[in-house]
Formats: structure tokens, sequence, C-alpha cells
């Protein structure tokens, strides 16, 4: 039987085994990609128990994962971070990922899986200590994905006059599945 995925989809911890030796989560836990209303199956997404849905339309409801509606705003560049509608979301989003009541694995997705998809990513990376450069080459991993457009999104994240937009901790438990201790 021949899967199907959505364009630019990916594990998430697979992507980085291509520059470190140990991946920062387990391997299915956060997956990333593009809108999946063509898809049949859980399988075609990663067998995610959670999507986060990042653009403006609602998901088709017909795989039965739970359904969390987070898009972004499209008064803003999303690559712009350093804006204050554009962090606030980039907040929420990870909020979500933070909240107990996320079920993981976890499939995050836009449209294309690039834009949003990938600030989120880049933000979510940055935050557990991945390097600049590694977050950028995962970033360029996505179709037609520019490295102008990651690179202030990153500049933006990382400015040392902003807060973190999550605890980086609460994030790491998260992303491992562990409970707080």
């Amino acid at each position: 039987m021949h899967q199907q995925h959505p364009i630019n989809f990916r594990d998430i911890s697979d992507a980085l085994g291509l520059w470190l030796d140990e991946v920062p989560f387990p391997f299915g836990r956060l997956i990333r990609g593009g809108k999946f209303d063509t898809m049949s199956t859980l399988a075609d997404l990663g067998f995610p128990k959670t999507i986060i849905n990042l653009r403006q339309g609602p998901d088709p409801q017909h795989l039965g994962a739970k359904l969390i509606h987070l898009p972004a705003t499209d008064s803003v560049e999303n690559y712009d971070t350093s804006h204050s509608k554009v962090r606030r979301w980039i907040a929420a989003v990870l909020e979500a990922l933070v909240d107990p009541a996320t079920q993981w694995p976890v499939y995050i997705h836009c449209t294309s899986g690039r834009d949003r998809t990938g600030v989120v990513v880049a933000a979510t990376l940055l935050l557990i200590g991945i390097p600049r450069e590694i977050v950028v080459e995962e970033f360029l991993l996505s179709s037609g994905a520019e490295r102008e457009s990651v690179l202030q999104a990153i500049d933006g994240l990382c400015n040392r006059s902003c807060d973190p937009l999550v605890d980086p901790d609460r994030l790491k438990q998260a992303l491992f599945g562990v409970s707080p201790a």
C-alpha cells in the first residue's frame, strides 16, 4: 500500500538527525507539513493524536485526531517575528504545545508546510537549544524555502530584548513526553 504525504512533510527529529548525532526529542513526536485535505488516514500524517492548523481555513475532520486551530493573522508578515502580533501568535502556538491537554504526537501545518509552519518550528527549535545554523538547514528542506526569510525570523526571535515566548523547560518536557517534576 503506497502512503501519500502532504507537501513538505517530515518528522522533525528525523530531519535533525541529518546534522546531529543525537536528536533532541524522540522520533515521531513532532511532525510538520502542509494541508492534508486529500489524505485518507492518520498514517499519511505520521499518526498524530493532535493536529495544529496555522492556516486561516479550518481542517477537515475526517481523520479523527484532536484539532487545534491557531491561524496567523494575515495582516502582518509572519517572518517579522519582532512584531508583537507575530510574537503573540507564535507564543499561542507554543503554549498549545506545552499544554498538558495536548496529546502527542503532534502534526503542525499550514497550507504548504513552509512559511507559518517554518517560523513556528524555528521558534521551537531555537527555544530548546538547537543551533541557529541547523534551524536554518531544517527550514531549507522545505520546497520553495528562502534562506533570507528564515534568517529574518531567527533574528526577530533571538533579539536579546525579547522575552522567551514560552518556558524552554516546559517545551522540552512536552517534546520529550515527560511530566514536570
